[in-house]
């Protein structure tokens, strides 16, 4: 059959294909014929969640599943200190451009300027998978600059900084000063500062203070995640100088917060007993006095307060710059014009205060000035004066007159204070005295 023959050829070369296609078929018929006899159940745990199809599941249930598959949010926290010169730039510049910062400084103005921020204040980003989220500044112990990146817009507030309080009693004996027995309770130096202020009316700390005086101070301590933050509010005090006790309550009345006496009255006088804290006279009002660097007698209608360079000085009473100069004589000089025809002057300072210029009111215990040697002056100290009608008068005999007292309607609220107050000092002070044995 030789029209058959060229069928024989053909096969004979793909022989071998057509084996293996053969087998394969039969292999796949008896695989389907052996799973419709012998099924096998699948476990429902290897069934994916995402195999399951919309049709068989609710909007709910697929909303839910893709919260579950959110990935987490990285944060960094990275606190740091404000160096000397570190602008908003230098610290946001790695995450907002130039004219994104310029908003945000512009933004900042009416919460806190940020051309206020200063070197040593701590400071802390936080940051979101690398991006920006919040920025935060410590203004100064009490409130925080908080700066928020949300949605391509700035979030700009100022809070108060959390702290947690405890009440502390402290008590202590004068022996030299009041800043080196604060110093010996182990307190910060802030303590010593704060009391004196309280009592700046009543007693001069440079001529007044004895040794055998004594205080007690209840004060409020701060911590933030265990770590001692300072001083809180200095809520009471006492103070005995030379054997008459003079006795302080913070109380805060129409949002105002002051110092009073047991019986309501203002601690707070016209005028401070002394314009600087721990110094000494070197020298006093005299109609007649041997003047150290020209060597001839003239009157010295003033008080010298000698003291180291740099100590600050303050403004005795409210009042108005009307003089801030320099002269080969007084050297840096500024004079204030107060209330009831007073004046007081202010010589040899090293340097001005901040923002003091002629015309500019100053407030009773702000900073004009800081001790210095300039002009005719053989070291540093204050020279302070004090006119009454144009005339010097003896700055130490100046009349002070009480501010004045609480209302009535709040003296109740008052007196309930003044209780609690020194009822915690003297349980405090009963404890923690010590009992010796007798021989």
């Amino acid at each position: 059959m030789p029209r058959f023959n060229w069928l024989r050829r053909w096969y004979q070369k793909k022989q071998r294909r057509l084996r293996f296609l053969l087998i394969f078929c039969m292999m796949a018929g008896f695989s389907l014929l052996f799973s419709h006899y012998f099924p096998v159940d699948q476990p429902s745990a290897s069934i994916p969640d995402t195999a399951i199809s919309l049709s068989q599941t609710s909007p709910e249930v697929s909303n839910k599943s893709l919260v579950v598959e959110d990935k987490a949010v990285c944060r960094e926290e990275i606190p740091g200190t404000i160096k000397r010169g570190d602008t908003l730039s230098s610290l946001l510049g790695n995450y907002f451009s130039a004219r994104d910062i310029y908003r945000l400084a512009k933004e900042c103005e009416r919460t806190f300027p940020v051309r206020d921020i200063c070197a040593g204040r701590p400071y802390c980003l936080l940051l979101e998978d690398g991006s920006f989220k919040c920025f935060t500044y410590e203004i100064d112990g009490d409130d925080q600059l908080i700066i928020r990146y949300e949605d391509d817009k700035f979030e700009i507030s100022k809070e108060a900084i959390v702290y947690q309080v405890e009440r502390s009693a402290i008590t202590g004996t004068i022996e030299s000063s009041l800043f080196l027995t604060i110093s010996r309770l182990n307190e910060g130096p802030e303590l010593a500062f704060r009391l004196a202020d309280i009592f700046a009316w009543d007693i001069d700390f440079m001529r007044d203070l004895r040794q055998g005086d004594s205080f007690r101070v209840l004060i409020e301590k701060r911590y933030r995640d265990g770590v001692s933050a300072g001083y809180g509010r200095l809520l009471a005090a006492e103070f005995i100088n030379q054997g008459e006790s003079y006795r302080a309550v913070n109380f805060t009345e129409k949002e105002q917060s002051a110092y009073y006496d047991l019986e309501g009255r203002s601690l707070k006088k016209a005028f401070l007993k002394a314009p600087l804290s721990y110094s000494r006279i070197s020298s006093g009002y005299s109609n007649r006095r041997l003047h150290p660097v020209l060597n001839v007698w003239r009157p010295h209608r003033a008080i010298d307060y000698a003291a180291p360079v740099g100590t600050p000085i303050k403004a005795v009473a409210n009042g108005v710059v009307t003089q801030r100069s320099y002269d080969k004589s007084n050297g840096n000089k500024v004079r204030l014009r107060h209330a009831n025809q007073y004046q007081t002057t202010y010589i040899h300072l090293s340097r001005f205060g901040r923002g003091i210029k002629v015309g500019k009111k100053v407030t009773q215990g702000q900073i004009i000035g800081y001790v210095g040697a300039t002009g005719l002056a053989t070291g540093p100290h204050l020279d302070y004066r004090v006119f009454k009608n144009g005339r010097p008068i003896n700055p130490l005999k100046i009349e002070r007159i009480p501010s004045a007292p609480l209302p009535k309607a709040a003296l109740p609220e008052f007196k309930l204070l003044v209780q609690e107050y020194f009822d915690f000092l003297d349980r405090e002070t009963l404890s923690s005295a010590r009992i010796l044995p007798t021989e």
